[in-house]
């Protein structure tokens, strides 16, 4: 094995479960779901498959979720892989993964950056900005966390440094549009908490975050949020459909431009215009 704890955050994930694990059965020590109150066949198919269930409950959001799965799983191993239910590991990113963290184990290197494609609407999105998609998802334990907000979170090193690997993560939610929507308008609730709290306690130094969530930091604090509401949501769509090529995806990649501008985007002004009526309200 690899010397890695891999955690896995569900509810309701029975139709993406079972490939996220038997993709990664090889590679983790231990297998770990924590559970936030799943109705459906998760826990039994997770349990069948050799993963520790563990269960946490209220979900504030991931970054609470898993801080708190850092702080109660005993974990003993050198690294920690926050895997999400809806992601495969290749056999070509498992054997890199093996290799830098038995390569890694003793020097700076204290966190890995992996590459993610993305699929929607059976198709796995290159263009619209949407590939590659960057995050930093396996860290050294009890060096990594994640940074306490409710939205667009990242994993803080306390020191090191972190590395880009080579191979892609697959992306794909076996769940319906419905879910899809359902899912964006909860983080378009997430997103608004989060800005508040942004313009209201300041936001993280960027400087402490990997390449790719600087960089991320910056454009949605520093520059789509200093936009005017509801035109910012129609400026994202033109960026990301003509600039950044989204149209070259078809249909999918229209409709997933889209949606992630109109209603997405669109949502989370709405919600800040709701938030700031209901405050200038109660202020009379």
């Amino acid at each position: 094995m690899s010397n890695i704890t891999a955690i896995i955050l569900t509810k309701n994930e029975e139709l993406n479960i079972s490939r996220c694990i038997n993709s990664i059965k090889t590679l983790a020590d231990r297998i770990c779901v924590v559970d936030s109150g799943s109705t459906d066949k998760t826990i039994e198919i997770a349990e069948n498959l050799g993963a520790e269930i563990f269960h946490h409950e209220p979900f504030e959001h991931y970054a609470s979720q898993f801080n708190w799965a850092l702080d109660n799983l005993n974990i003993k191993t050198t690294w920690v892989y926050r895997i999400d239910a809806d992601e495969v590991v290749t056999p070509e990113l498992a054997t890199e993964i093996s290799e830098q963290c038995h390569l890694h184990m003793s020097d700076d290197v204290n966190g890995m950056v992996m590459k993610f494609k993305i699929a929607f609407m059976g198709k796995f999105l290159k263009h619209g900005g949407m590939y590659p998609f960057y995050n930093l998802t396996i860290f050294k334990y009890g060096i990594g966390r994640y940074e306490n907000r409710a939205m667009g979170e990242h994993v803080i090193l306390s020191k090191g440094r972190t590395i880009d690997l080579k191979n892609d993560c697959l992306h794909y939610d076996f769940k319906s549009l419905d879910a899809w929507i359902n899912k964006h308008n909860w983080y378009a609730t997430r997103e608004v908490n989060d800005y508040i709290a942004v313009r209201t306690v300041g936001q993280i130094d960027s400087n402490e975050l990997y390449h790719e969530a600087k960089k991320a930091s910056k454009l949605r604090d520093g520059l789509y949020y200093r936009l005017p509401k509801f035109l910012r949501a129609k400026l994202y769509f033109i960026y990301r459909f003509y600039f950044k090529l989204g149209f070259l995806d078809g249909k999918a990649g229209y409709v997933h431009a889209f949606l992630q501008a109109y209603w997405f985007r669109f949502l989370v002004d709405a919600k800040i215009m709701e938030n700031e009526i209901r405050k200038n309200d109660s202020s009379k």
